[in-house]
Order: C-alpha cells, then structure tokens, then sequence
C-alpha cells in the first residue's frame, strides 16, 4: 500500500474559519490527508492561503448534492462550518447550525464516513453561573440561542454516534486564541475559557483518531489554564488529550503577581503572629526584659 493510501482521508469544513485555516496549515500531514471545504472558490484571499495545504471543494450546508460529493471516499469529517455569531438572528443559526448539520449528516452516513467531529462550543454550558465548572456528564446549559443550537448538534451526534452508524465526538471549543492574545490586558475575560491555537490542533487530531468503538462522546476543549470554565480531566483520559498552555502562563499580569512576596516569616517573637507555640508571651518576654 502507498503512503498516499495508508493516510486518513479528512474533510474540514468551514476551511477558511479562523480554526479551520490554523488546522489545515498544522494538521499531522504524515496521518492525514486534508479535503478543504469552503462556502465559495471565488474569495482568493481566503481561499489562496489554503492550497498548499489539502484539496479544495466549494460546499454548501442547504445543498446536499455538494456534500454529497465533498464526503466521498473521507474517513473523517472535522465539521467547523456553520453560523459562529452568538449573537445571531434564529434564521441565520438555523440553517446553518441546525439543518446545515442534518445535512452534512446525511451526506457523511451516505458516504459511509468513519467518524464525524463536531465543533460544539462554551456557549453549550454558558448559562451556568460562573463559579460552576462545567462537566461532560452533567446536562448542558445554553447561555444564548447559539449555545441552544449547539445543544442540538451534541444531541444529534449522539443520535448519529449510537442509531444510525456515524461515530461522533462533539467538542465544546473554548476562546480559541493565539498566543499574543494572552499578553494583551483586555483578554482577561477569556483566562478561564482559553485554548490555545495547538493545544486546538492536538485535540482534534485526537478526536480523529479516536478509538473505533467510541461512537459518542461529548469532550471539553481548553487549555490546562489554571482556572478552567469546563473541567478537562474527561477528556485527557478519554483521548490522551495532554494540553500544553495555560493562558495564567502567557499573560504579563498573571506572570507579575506573587502570592507569596508579602508573607511574613512565622516567628514566635512577633506579637503580631497569632499562632504558634510559645513558652511565654510576647507581653510576658517584655517585661522579663525589664526587670
């Protein structure tokens, strides 16, 4: 067998997406082999960049006739396509969150694809208070109607994963983030929900090479940042995800404090320690020092 024919055929949609682009350049070429899908062939800026790196197809989420064609022969679908604004109007996050996944599904089950990656997201628990890390076992909680759009993409790879012959994991993806991100003061909203641009890379790559019997599994993506939104463990053991950036690591804040700069040493002489074991008081040692 070839090296050609030995790699793992992957389809990415959403291939222009901030994610995407960053996982087509640092994808494992010796593992995969990468069919880019984009929305449109005639946007050379976003489209150049991505030819030295995989196969280019135009698809649409509404025509299932350029799926179709965009899933054959793939073993793998790393699925980034879709409406990304958590702000957006019902309709937009329809049809692309909703419907456009149903579709890519159906298309994926035709194909006979091995495994389909599904890019859920943090808005999927975010309507949890935030003194709660969230839990792959525990039930999700939308913030926002794109994190609802979410729920309904984890619920149909389970669906899928368990019913109908299409292994799915859904990963709820964090702030995805280069490393200068970190450094910058007004970034302090995402420590906690931060992951790394190859911390992102290696967990997909992961998810793609996840064990075939897996056929369902909700998994946390973030960085092993020091306060974390979404506890990560699961996923370290389910698929050996080892992160390596902790966004408290990258950030000059974080990096210049101390806790420890202003401890006072413990001395039993200090009448402003309040423990310790004496034989006498500070008060009783003054005026022994008296007499």
């Amino acid at each position: 067998m070839s090296a050609s024919k030995s790699l793992k055929l992957v389809l990415v949609t959403g291939a222009a997406g901030n994610i995407g682009k960053y996982f087509a350049e640092h994808a494992n070429k010796q593992k995969y082999k990468l069919r880019l899908m984009v929305h449109s062939i005639h946007e050379p800026e976003k489209v150049d960049p991505l030819k030295p790196f995989g196969e280019i197809i135009k698809g649409d989420l509404d025509k299932t006739e350029t799926l179709e064609k965009a899933c054959k022969d793939i073993h793998t679908i790393v699925h980034l396509a879709g409406d990304p604004d958590p702000s957006g109007t019902w309709d937009s996050l329809k049809k692309s969150n909703i419907d456009g996944l149903y579709n890519i599904f159906l298309a994926a089950k035709k194909a006979g694809v091995k495994r389909m990656v599904y890019a859920s997201s943090i808005h999927a628990i975010s309507g949890y208070p935030n003194d709660v890390q969230a839990k792959t076992n525990e039930p999700p909680n939308p913030g926002d109607l794109y994190g609802v759009t979410k729920c309904f993409g984890e619920a149909l790879c389970r669906y899928m994963g368990e019913k109908e012959g299409v292994p799915s994991i859904a990963v709820r993806i964090g702030a995805f983030q280069e490393h200068t991100s970190a450094q910058n003061k007004d970034s302090l909203n995402m420590m906690d929900a931060w992951l790394s641009q190859r911390d992102c890379v290696q967990l997909l790559e992961r998810c793609i090479d996840a064990p075939e019997d897996l056929k369902f599994a909700i998994v946390h993506g973030l960085s092993r940042n020091t306060f974390n939104r979404m506890e990560i463990e699961s996923t370290r053991q389910l698929l050996g995800y080892d992160p390596q950036d902790n966004f408290f690591e990258e950030s000059e804040i974080f990096k210049k404090l101390s806790m420890t700069d202003e401890l006072a040493e413990h001395s039993v002489e200090d009448d402003r320690q309040k423990s310790g074991l004496r034989d006498k008081s500070p008060e009783d040692k003054k005026k022994d020092k008296k007499k």
